[in-house]
């Protein structure tokens, strides 16, 4: 039902548009109703009144779903913040009410125990942010942690739904859940990923939705924060909707992306599920996107359809890779320094003439300067890079 005018102060529509809306719940059997627009809280006593079924807006629908689906610890504390958050805005505007005598108490409760019951909504909070804390700490250690392995890290992200778990299986042959339903990761998955013979941290993070509350983005910041602290950004479009939803959500994410801080990361747009689509409407796709997003893949995570095109462009974005050479004196600490070399560089060839050993080695310019001031530094060795051959 849609009706364009003012909000109504009492019921967000109109009267008139609630006693259709009242006979319709009656008609159909509806057991709930789902407002787009926001409705304060004296709207929803008043429609939940006058048509005898729960009234809400978007936002507590989209809490509905991320409690159905949040599996982890950590989802479920940033759920329960979500709710308190939104319970607190609401409750102050029920405390305006109940004191200046417009609505008769808080579900049943008094003005001075609707002061406690905000009182005790505002410690919950408190609570939860503080085991938040700690849970953000120990993934900020991760990080670090992944951090020392110096691998480059990959963010898989896009509109909810849009086939970023089924393109993180794709990748790294896991086995996240998939399903074609809202908001299926809440949390975030990280998986090392080979290709050509090459180490990458591949994440799958929380989906992009169209208006995400601010209340949502802060409780789900420490999530996001894995694609902001990535080295390139795969954003997963569904391809196979109508072209005008395919450039509104793509446009969605591209926002969410910059909101979150994330804007000057390298960024490959993925288009997904195309084998719902025909060689002419690939075709179409992929022109209609070559000015709107970068770097457009057509693929079909699914399917497995160019994912090895995928690899390639993934390589090409992190892979601007330098050759360089080293010579140190042996020692223990440099058998060590050798021994990490070979397991996080592609060492090319290793030579032991007298008490020295030269390595010549390829790898992204930020660890090629990151052994460089090891070598010159630690061993105090010789380093040079090797000038690429030009075609």
């Amino acid at each position: 039902m849609e009706q364009v005018r003012e909000a109504d102060p009492r019921y967000q529509i109109g009267a008139g548009k609630v006693k259709e809306l009242a006979e319709l719940v009656k008609k159909t059997g509806a057991e709930k109703l789902i407002f787009d627009n926001q409705l304060k809280s004296v709207q929803s006593y008043n429609l939940a009144k006058a048509t005898s079924v729960e009234a809400i807006d978007r936002f507590q629908l989209i809490l509905e779903i991320f409690t159905k689906r949040a599996t982890t610890t950590e989802a479920k504390l940033q759920i329960q913040l979500a709710k308190l958050g939104y319970e607190l805005a609401h409750a102050k505007e029920r405390v305006r009410l109940a004191k200046k005598g417009e609505q008769p108490g808080f579900m049943g409760l008094g003005a001075y125990e609707v002061d406690v019951y905000f009182e005790a909504v505002k410690k919950q909070v408190h609570t939860l942010r503080k085991k938040l804390k700690v849970i953000r700490s120990e993934r900020l250690l991760h990080r670090e942690r992944r951090a020392e392995l110096d691998f480059s890290s990959i963010s898989l992200a896009g509109y909810t739904n849009a086939g970023k778990s089924s393109l993180f299986n794709a990748l790294t042959e896991a086995n996240v859940p998939v399903d074609n339903a809202l908001f299926t990761t809440l949390s975030t998955t990280t998986r090392l990923v080979e290709i050509a013979k090459r180490k990458f941290l591949l994440t799958d993070t929380v989906g992009f939705i169209d208006r995400l509350p601010l209340t949502l983005i802060e409780a789900f910041r420490s999530t996001l924060e894995e694609t902001i602290y990535a080295n390139l950004i795969l954003l997963v479009i569904d391809a196979s909707e109508p072209f005008d939803v395919v450039e509104k959500k793509t446009r969605i994410c591209l926002e969410t992306i910059e909101r979150i801080g994330a804007l000057g990361i390298p960024l490959i747009t993925v288009l997904n599920k195309i084998d719902l689509l025909t060689e002419a409407d690939i075709t179409q796709r992929f022109a209609d996107f070559k000015d709107k997003a970068p770097q457009p893949v057509a693929v079909s995570a699914l399917r497995k359809t160019n994912i090895e095109q995928l690899k390639k462009e993934i390589l090409k974005v992190l892979e601007n890779y330098v050759k360089a050479s080293f010579t140190i004196p042996l020692s223990d600490e440099a058998m060590r320094f050798l021994s990490w070399m070979h397991s996080r560089a592609e060492v090319h060839e290793t030579k032991y003439v007298g008490n020295s050993a030269n390595v010549t080695f390829e790898a992204v310019p930020w660890f090629v300067d990151k052994v460089r001031k090891r070598v010159e530094n630690e061993f105090h060795g010789e380093f040079k890079r090797i000038p690429q051959p030009t075609i």
